[in-house]
C-alpha cells in the first residue's frame, strides 16, 4: 500500500518586507532630487552631518517611544562598521563626488554597488549566486549604463569625481554586508538608529561647516536636508534594515537598482526634465533585471522529492527509533 502524499505549502512570502523594500527605494530615489538642491548651499561634509543629525534625533524618539534599549553585544561590530562606512563615509564622499561630476556618471559608477555586495555577501556571509539574481543584476546594469550615458553632460568627467563615487559603492557594498549579521541580534530600528548614531559622531568634525553654511543657506536647501534626514534616512535606513534582515543581501542590493528609473521619472514630474526615449529605456531595464533578481523558482513536491509523512506513519518510525536505542 503506498503512502499517501501530502503537497507541500507554498512558500510564505512576507508582504511587509516587500513594502519596506520599495519604500526604501522610492525614498532614496527622492534623495538624489534633494541633493542636488541642498547641495548648492551645503559643504558634503556639512550636508551628511546635518541630514544624519536630523536622523539621529528622529529615530532616538521612535527608540524612546517604543522603549527599545540597547541592542546586544553581538551586534555593535556591525553597528559600528556600518555606521562608519555607510551613515559616515558613504554619505560624505557621494554629497562630495556629485558635486564634480554629472548625476549620469555618478548614478554608472555608484551602481556598481549591489554587484559588490552580490559578490561580498557570497563571500563573507556564505550566501549563493543564483543565476536569476545574477542574470538580473547584469539587465539592471546595463540599464544604469544606458541611464547614466543618456543623462551624462558634454563635458569630461572629473578623475576625482569618478574616484570618490567608486569608494562611495564601495562604502555602501561593505557597510550593508556587515549590517547584515547585526540584525540577527538586534531589531531593524536598534541597528539603523546606532549606526545612524555612530555615523554622526563620525561626522561631528564638519560642525563648523554646518553652523557656517546654515547661516547663508536659503530656506529650501534646509529644509532638504532635514527632509533627507528624517525620510531617506531614519525611514528608508528602517525599512531597510527590516527587508534585509528577511532576505539575502544580494538580492536586496539588487533591488536598488530601481532608483535610476525612479529618478528620471521624478525628475520629470517634480523638475520638469523630460528624459530623452534612451534615457526611458534605460529605466525599463533596471526595473525588469530587479524584477528577474526578485523572482523565486517555483518549489513544491517533484517526482524525486521525498513523501513527507503522514502523521500516524511519523509516530511508527519515532517508536522504531526508540526501540533501536
Amino acid at each position: 500500500m503506498t503512502t499517501p502524499r501530502v503537497p507541500s505549502a507554498a512558500p510564505h512570502r512576507d508582504w511587509r518586507a516587500t513594502a519596506a523594500a520599495c519604500t526604501t527605494v522610492l525614498l532614496w530615489a527622492s534623495a538624489f532630487v534633494s541633493i542636488r538642491s541642498a547641495g548648492e548651499a551645503y559643504s558634503p561634509g556639512a550636508l551628511a552631518l546635518g541630514r544624519l543629525l536630523a536622523g539621529s534625533l528622529a529615530l532616538g524618539v521612535l527608540l524612546v517611544v517604543r522603549r527599545e534599549g540597547l541592542p546586544s553585544r553581538a551586534a555593535w561590530p556591525g553597528i559600528i562598521w556600518s555606521g562608519l562606512l555607510w551613515f559616515g563615509l558613504y554619505m560624505v564622499v557621494l554629497n562630495w563626488g556629485e558635486q564634480q561630476v554629472d548625476a549620469g556618471t555618478a548614478a554608472m559608477v555608484v551602481n556598481i554597488g549591489p554587484l559588490l555586495i552580490a559578490l561580498l555577501g557570497a563571500r563573507m556571509l556564505g550566501e549563493g549566486l543564483p543565476g536569476r539574481l545574477l542574470a538580473g543584476m547584469a539587465v539592471s546594469f546595463a540599464g544604469a549604463a544606458v541611464v547614466g550615458l543618456s543623462m551624462s553632460g558634454d563635458g569630461g568627467a572629473s578623475v576625482l569625481g569618478v574616484a570618490l563615487c567608486l569608494l562611495a559603492a564601495v562604502a555602501y557594498a561593505t557597510g550593508v554586508v556587515r549590517q547584515k549579521p547585526a540584525l540577527r541580534h538586534g531589531s531593524a530600528l536598534q541597528i539603523t538608529a546606532f549606526g545612524c548614531l555612530v555615523g554622526t559622531v563620525a561626522c561631528l568634525p564638519f560642525s563648523g561647516a554646518l553652523i557656517s553654511d546654515a547661516a547663508d543657506a536659503p530656506l529650501s536647501a534646509t529644509l532638504n536636508m532635514v527632509y533627507l534626514g528624517l525620510f531617506p534616512t531614519a525611514l528608508a535606513f528602517t525599512t531597510w534594515a527590516y527587508a534585509l534582515a528577511r532576505t539575502t543581501a544580494g538580492r536586496m542590493g539588487a533591488t536598488t537598482y530601481a532608483v535610476p528609473a525612479l529618478v528620471v521619472l521624478m525628475s520629470w514630474l517634480v523638475l520638469d526634465e523630460v528624459p530623452a526615449p534612451l534615457t526611458v529605456g534605460g529605466g525599463l531595464l533596471c526595473l525588469a533585471g530587479v524584477a528577474v533578481s526578485r523572482m523565486r523558482p517555483q518549489t513544491g513536491l517533484t517526482r524525486k522529492d521525498p513523501a513527507p509523512p503522514v502523521e500516524g506513519h511519523r509516530h511508527d518510525a519515532e517508536h522504531r527509533e526508540a526501540d533501536r536505542r
